[in-house]
């Protein structure tokens, strides 16, 4: 193996440059939050809820804008069959943007949560947002894997480096500077980062659209360029229109309910800020997915027999999913390929860090604190918080290295945030009445339905076969294997998620019901939902949120809470009182 030196040497300045920049914004803001008091674990979760707008802007931005959306993105225009009309992640996730920024945004800055399953505990316990907590951390475990994977195969081809040690070596330093700086080191990285990806591939463009190999992709868009590439626009063919629907609200409702994107919006100065950020995010998204659409264009455009990669396609070898990075390496100069791959680089570092931090967030404070050592101190929290940086971070880079399962492992458990997560946030946020029995309902409808439905990635058989199902052939162009997987036409993920949201409704108003009417004894509401409203196991969230600290004017920079002991709160009168006004069932739950 020959390790081409320049594009070393390209890849080392790049790491340096983003090491360095985390380490800074972790020493510029290490006393952040300290005048007032905020516990430095929720410093290192939202940071000191002063996020401005430049910085917050960009790191919005790269909730979803990173190594997996620019190569996807390319992928599917190139892919024969697919093109543009399938890439659907850029309207898709800048769609999700929007609509979190409208509907979700507000409520959550405002009542001052700290991670995305708070809400969930407030309302419906401790064990049920431990529930809640599988899906997010599959979701954002998996989420990182995935792209750290795609980041070794991309270094791979244009470098000749080890795959196992490109990886290793990219998530140690994403890891290094989550440890010192946490969400501080990952806004002001996302900066830097966002700007390497839109430099790096935009100078690339160029070069590669005036290669000699290339035929005009304004005549290819429409026009068959040969037997094996189809017109790069695409287009939908009519009995793939529900599956092509379904996969659209995936992307556009499932990418509201992560804690990667949480984390920036409670981390916002107010609540229109964090409204703000979400639309201009949302633009950002579809700014920085043009160069992808034009590389995937140029690669579809591309008589492959001129170039140095040879007469047959990456189709043809079953590397469509590189097509971004063979395209730096082989239609563009090597100093031009080697910044490109920079940004490649970049791009995989702006999301796994962030997914790190997510997880961690949410196991040190949703499990480890609030529903285990409900007394810890905040030095406690801190080194918790730290210890599952790492953990998580070896597990990710673990999964980044069985390349053959972390993508369908990955879709899947996306699929179970939309399905499980997406119709509870829909719930405790604008559902007046729903409980804990609702919320269990939802959850196992959810999860059975989708589960049901297969995985064709994971060679996960259907056991529920949905109206419209195929077989389809998948033949191995490398290995001439063949397989034959059962495809669901029917848009059965939507389906799932609905019908997950309405047995939590039903169900909550069923069990609501029959214990105040008495056909249930009190004896029985062995989840404290419904008769025992005020138990020991609803006391306790009532810590999560002092809604004290919200002003009048929400444009006016928030002041962080003080720190409570969790012990204490139970004492204090005032606290109650602010449990039951934030209850779904006051006036006050409701979004105005």
């Amino acid at each position: 193996m020959n390790i081409h030196v320049e594009g070393l040497v390209a890849i080392v300045i790049f790491y340096l440059l983003i090491l360095v920049v985390g380490i800074w914004a972790a020493w510029k803001n290490k006393n952040s939050g300290v005048m007032e008091g905020v516990d430095r674990s929720e410093t290192i979760m939202v940071g000191g809820r002063d996020i401005g707008l430049f910085v917050g802007a960009f790191t919005m931005t790269a909730t979803w804008v990173g190594g997996g959306y620019i190569n996807g993105t390319a992928e599917n225009v190139y892919l024969p069959g697919y093109g543009l009309a399938w890439a659907q992640a850029p309207f898709g996730y800048a769609l999700s943007l929007v609509v979190g920024g409208l509907f979700f945004a507000k409520p959550m800055r405002s009542r001052g949560y700290v991670t995305m399953l708070d809400p969930f505990q407030q309302l419906y316990g401790k064990r049920m947002g431990g529930l809640l907590f599988i899906p997010a951390l599959m979701g954002e475990m998996f989420w990182s894997a995935a792209i750290l994977s795609a980041l070794g195969a991309t270094l791979s081809v244009i470098i000749d480096i080890d795959i196992n040690m490109s990886v290793i070596i990219s998530a140690l330093i994403a890891i290094f500077y989550t440890l010192v700086g946490g969400l501080y080191s990952v806004a002001y990285t996302d900066v830097v980062q966002l700007f390497c990806i839109f430099l790096g591939l935009w100078v690339s463009v160029p070069f590669a659209l005036s290669n000699p190999a290339v035929s005009d992709i304004g005549v290819t868009a429409v026009k068959q360029l040969n037997a094996n590439q189809t017109a790069w626009l695409g287009k939908i063919e009519s009995p793939d229109k529900w599956m092509w629907a379904d996969n659209f609200c995936l992307l556009m409702l499932g990418g509201i309910p992560w804690q990667v994107y949480f984390q920036r919006v409670l981390s916002a100065s107010s609540a229109s800020y964090a409204q703000v950020l979400s639309f201009l995010a949302a633009f950002g998204c579809i700014i920085m997915a043009i160069p992808s659409v034009l590389i995937g264009a140029i690669g579809a455009s591309t008589d492959w027999n001129q170039t140095t990669y040879g007469p047959i396609s990456p189709m043809q070898k079953d590397q469509s999913d590189m097509i971004l990075p063979i395209v730096l390496q082989h239609l563009c100069p090597a100093y031009i390929s080697f910044f490109g791959l920079g940004a490649v680089s970049a791009a995989v570092m702006s999301s796994a860090d962030s997914s790190i931090l997510s997880a961690s967030s949410m196991f040190a404070r949703n499990i480890y604190q609030l529903a285990f050592r409900q007394s810890a101190s905040d030095r406690e929290i801190v080194w918790v918080m730290r210890i599952t940086i790492f953990v998580f971070g070896a597990l990710a880079t673990a999964m980044a290295l069985l390349t053959g399962t972390v993508y369908g492992l990955w879709y899947l458990s996306s699929d179970l945030v939309y399905v499980i997560i997406f119709p509870q946030l829909l719930c405790v946020l604008f559902i007046r009445g729903t409980n804990t029995y609702g919320s269990v309902a939802g959850y196992i409808f959810g999860l059975i339905l989708r589960i049901g439905g297969g995985e064709p990635y994971l060679r996960l058989p259907p056991f529920i076969y949905y109206p419209g199902w195929t077989i389809e052939e998948k033949v191995h162009h490398v290995t001439k294997e063949v397989e034959y997987l059962v495809m669901q036409r029917f848009p059965f993920k939507t389906a799932s998620m609905l019908a997950s949201f309405l047995s939590n409704v039903a169900f909550s108003y069923l069990f609501k019901y029959l214990f105040e009417s008495g056909t249930l004894s009190a004896k029985y509401d062995f989840l404290d939902a419904v008769v025992a409203k005020h138990s020991a196991e609803i006391m306790d969230k009532t810590t999560l949120v002092n809604r004290n600290i919200i002003g009048l004017n929400e444009m006016a920079p928030v002041k962080p809470r003080l720190s409570v002991t969790l012990a204490a709160t139970f004492t204090r009168k005032e606290t109650l009182t602010e449990e039951e006004d934030s209850s779904p069932e006051s006036p006050s739950h409701e979004i105005k």
